[in-house]
């Protein structure tokens, strides 16, 4: 489904940019054809998203565990919650931020555990990447990982990702033109 900006909802905070979207979907299916798509964390939602967490050998490369990108996103106003669903199952977190460049940056992705090596990842970065795209005045989509996550790496540059040069804390800093980001 392609995103239609113009009807975007203001979100709660004055400070965020009025792109909040009661889902974010573009018909992208995991390997086992689940339908995955982006929706805000809610009531009914936010202690399943709470629970996400990575495999073990993967913690070092996540910052913290969704429950604080929760709070920092209900907190700081810079970040944006979703929830990914596989079907109508919880499977992991997003966040999307503007930053004053222009830019729009992914962060705080986490799949849960259980539901890695199913694709959901990508369908999670092919559809949030595509739908930042789509927002106005978008330049660039960015997010940042460990140099030593491979997996990450591997995702992020088949998606075309490219290293900007640019390295904040110790993550490399990865762009996406919108045109890239673009599904069709």
């Amino acid at each position: 489904m392609s995103p239609d900006p113009a009807r975007e909802t203001s979100s709660r905070s004055a400070g965020r940019p009025a792109y909040h979207r009661p889902m974010i979907d573009y018909g992208l299916r995991d390997t086992t054809g689940r339908h995955v798509t982006l929706r805000p964390v809610d009531d009914r939602t936010w202690r399943a998203v709470a629970d996400v967490a990575p495999r073990d050998d993967q913690r070092r490369f996540v910052a913290a565990l969704a429950a604080r990108y929760l709070l920092l996103s209900s907190r700081e106003e810079v970040w944006t919650s979703l929830g990914v669903h596989a079907d109508e199952t919880v499977v992991g977190h997003v966040m999307w931020g503007v930053d004053d460049d222009g830019s729009y940056w992914i962060g705080g992705m986490v799949v849960d555990a259980g539901e890695q090596g199913r694709g959901v990842g990508r369908a999670v970065v092919r559809t949030l990447a595509a739908w930042l795209a789509a927002q106005p005045a978008c330049r660039a989509i960015r997010l940042s990982y460990h140099p030593e996550n491979s997996a990450a790496r591997h995702l992020y540059e088949s998606i075309r990702f490219v290293p900007t040069g640019v390295v904040d804390g110790d993550e490399i800093v990865a762009e996406l033109t919108p045109a890239a980001a673009a599904l069709g």
